[in-house]
């Protein structure tokens, strides 16, 4: 869950530094590597692939409108001249609720894959996230 928010957060953080034409081709190239690298790592047949990969899909475009909605939420109370507490504690709660919410999303799509992928691939799953977060950090740390 957290190796998926730090995936989203990093794409999300080059992306913005990305000029505004190249952003969406970034992202698209971002997640198309994410998606070959798990391709990859978990061994899917043609078959797994047509049937995992659009759950995978769905599952990071609810785990990204979530993201969406509360960085929203922080956003409109920051740019308020004099935000009331009530406007805080909105933003406050969906920016730490993202994370519960991220997870009873994995859980809901962990059970969907669990139709689809074998126990190992499950498994090699969450170790493939993870293989492309560092992946991406340390190709970022070495652009510095």
């Amino acid at each position: 869950m957290k190796r998926l928010l730090s995936i989203l957060i990093l794409t999300m953080v080059i992306a913005a530094a990305a000029p505004a034409q190249n952003r969406t081709k970034f992202a698209t190239d971002m997640y198309q590597a994410k998606h070959e690298m798990i391709i990859e790592e978990l061994g899917l047949t043609p078959s797994q692939q047509k049937q995992f990969m659009p759950l995978y899909e769905q599952m990071e475009r609810e785990i990204y409108q979530v993201n969406r909605n509360a960085r929203a939420l922080a956003s409109e109370v920051e740019k308020k001249a004099n935000p009331s507490d009530r406007d805080y504690e909105i933003a406050a709660s969906a920016l730490s609720n993202t994370r519960m919410r991220e997870g009873e999303i994995e859980a809901k799509y962990f059970e969907k894959f669990s139709k689809v992928l074998t126990k190992k691939q499950l498994f090699l799953l969450k170790q493939a996230e993870v293989k492309f977060t560092r992946e991406m950090i340390s190709k970022k740390k070495n652009k510095k």
